[in-house]
């Protein structure tokens, strides 16, 4: 996938948007059939996107995260996109291919949406790329990481506004290898995303004189005892570790690394995804002092993110975290995009979003590189307590 949380938590219900009229925003659970079903394809009339996010399932807490913030983007532009006005038709993707890709072709075919937005999963993301090719429908993945979905399997269809996983591991592999005197014990779940989130910080490691002193991948959604791997961590001599986990999977393992005593020993580095949101909530006082790489924390300190953050606590009463960012971005590169074809969906809007430029995001400028990826700068983050909360503190850029 991209990023798995199973941190369940209630999902909210969809906020009222601001200077609603006449319909402008209507959010659908499978698309509803008081929505105009042409498409939006008429100049400046309706246009009409669609929503594919994990409404169900361990998935749910992104998906909620995800509509949040595709929704505030709507809200702060008086619910347009490119000048229109925005229906937005969701559908839930739940945790795989199984469910998300007949919700997906549900979307286009018969809701007849211009666009797509969303994807948590990165089986669904590429089970779907030739679905979009051939519809000629524009898809914005707002989550899934899979470096394939961008490299190998490339579409002028498929765009990503969120990351690949090996480019957010290769961020961190310098600075480990600057701060870490000694080996670095690489762990991580066994499965493509625990791989990749290896595989790119290793390379970037190594390539700046890092030393591995161990690597291990544990059994995916099955490992709930991590002793026998904190031992191997223990007795390999490594100065410092670099894990890939998520959700409760992430929650476990860096519990588990404080009660064994290794976070007074051994520094713990990972990608953002081990302290993110839910996560770190759940984690509390034992990730203290965990570094990680992201694109994104709601304690970046600019008047952008300043601003951004304000808005989405009044709106939802929670910080932000990278996924609502990334949904919001989305939002915003179709109001980019869909401002240049006047009304057009399709190859145009495929075509006009090679010219979007830069995006004035919350995470800081961005754009669309050659790959369709999101060309960004990434952070290092240190959780540290903040007003009697975890928070993920920015200490430094790494790209």
């Amino acid at each position: 996938m991209g990023v798995l949380s199973a941190i369940a938590r209630t999902l909210r219900p969809a906020p009222a948007v601001a200077a609603l009229t006449a319909g402008a925003l209507a959010l659908s659970a499978c698309g509803g059939s008081s929505l105009d079903q042409s498409g939006g394809g008429e100049s400046g009339g309706p246009v009409k996107i669609g929503l594919l996010i994990p409404l169900s399932g361990v998935y749910a807490p992104l998906g909620q995260d995800m509509r949040d913030g595709f929704t505030l983007y709507l809200d702060q532009h008086g619910g347009k996109l490119g000048g229109r006005e925005a229906e937005v038709v969701s559908a839930d993707e739940g945790e795989g291919p199984q469910t998300g890709v007949p919700a997906a072709q549900k979307l286009v075919s018969q809701d007849r949406t211009t666009a797509v937005v969303g994807v948590v999963n990165s089986a669904t993301a590429l089970g779907l790329r030739d679905f979009f090719t051939e519809s000629k429908q524009p898809l914005l993945v707002a989550n899934a990481g899979a470096d394939a979905i961008t490299a190998g399997r490339k579409s002028d269809y498929v765009w990503r506004t969120s990351f690949a996983n090996g480019k957010v591991g290769a961020a961190l592999g310098p600075a480990v290898a600057k701060e870490a005197e000694g080996g670095v014990y690489l762990i991580a779940a066994d499965y493509a995303a625990g791989r990749e989130m290896v595989a790119g910080f290793r390379k970037a490691f190594e390539a700046a004189g890092g030393k591995v002193a161990g690597e291990k991948y544990t059994p995916f959604g099955k490992t709930q005892d991590y002793q026998p791997y904190l031992s191997a961590i223990r007795s390999s001599g490594a100065k410092a570790v670099y894990a890939f986990y998520a959700g409760a999977e992430a929650v476990s393992f860096v519990k588990q690394y404080k009660q064994f005593g290794l976070s007074g020993e051994i520094p713990l580095y990972g990608t953002g995804f081990l302290t993110e949101g839910d996560v770190l909530k759940a984690q509390g006082q034992a990730a203290v002092g965990t570094k990680t790489s992201l694109h994104y924390s709601a304690e970046l300190d600019t008047p952008r993110n300043k601003e951004f953050v304000a808005a989405y606590q009044k709106a939802f009463n929670e910080p932000p975290t990278v996924y609502s960012v990334q949904a919001y971005d989305a939002a915003a590169a179709l109001d980019k995009a869909l401002a240049k074809t006047k009304g057009a969906g399709g190859q145009k809007l495929a075509e006009a979003l090679r010219e979007v430029g830069p995006i004035d995001s919350p995470r800081g400028p961005w754009s669309f590189d050659a790959a369709h990826d999101a060309q960004q700068k990434y952070y290092l983050r240190e959780v540290r307590s903040s007003g009697g909360a975890m928070v993920n503190a920015v200490v430094g850029e790494l790209s």
